[in-house]
């Protein structure tokens, strides 16, 4: 089963102007695309080429195949990116909104902790709203870093490798992080957090 590349939730000027046009093509349509060309190459032939993007990520991080793991992690990692960011406003439903104000005092704080922990996360990686059975959290992974197959299942998450946000904001992360802030795709995290399981990839 060939993973594939799912198209933008919505058109590629729809962001702006937190992100371009210009951006959003050249980073689902070159970067994205890239790790999913490379995940397909590396399964073909293989026992992988029957799972899930899921399901290989798991067996990846289990044999420690990183070459493997790093390019199947990226092409989930922007899948969900991608839905967690929106033109539309919204908030999250009763149920997040209660869980997220026991854990950070407020929404705006939670968004808050999120910028922050983005912006001076070192090096390339993502930063996650994410939730486990006692709390949301905010937390940030290194370069391929994904939760699939972990205990806590992600909620929504920024990218903070510098392809991101490079052609709009030079390296002004913090700048994009900011305008990004106001596109979180709040009914889509508060999905995530009714989920049972986590998210998965389109198929």
């Amino acid at each position: 089963m060939a993973i594939i590349l799912p198209p933008l939730p919505y058109p590629s000027d729809a962001l702006e102007p937190a992100i371009s046009a210009a951006t959003l093509e050249v980073h689902h349509g070159k970067h994205h695309k890239a790790y999913v060309d490379k995940t397909n190459a590396l399964i073909a032939g293989t026992d992988h080429e029957a799972l899930s993007l899921e399901d290989i990520i798991v067996a990846a991080d289990k044999a420690k195949d990183r070459k493997l793991y790093n390019q199947a992690a990226q092409a989930w990692n922007h899948g969900f990116y991608w839905n967690s960011l929106s033109p539309d406003a919204a908030a999250p439903d009763d149920d997040l909104s209660e869980a997220i104000e026991q854990a950070f005092g407020s929404v705006d704080e939670a968004v808050s902790q999120l910028v922050e922990q983005g912006e001076t996360h070192f090096g390339s990686g993502w930063a996650w709203l994410m939730a486990d059975a006692k709390a949301v959290s905010v937390t940030t992974t290194h370069d391929a870093g994904c939760p699939v197959g972990g205990k806590a299942r992600p909620l929504l998450v920024i990218d903070v490798w510098e392809h991101a946000y490079y052609l709009d904001r030079k390296n002004d992360r913090k700048a994009y992080l900011k305008a990004v802030a106001d596109r979180i795709n709040w009914t889509f995290a508060s999905d995530n957090f009714g989920r049972k399981g986590i998210w998965t990839y389109p198929v």
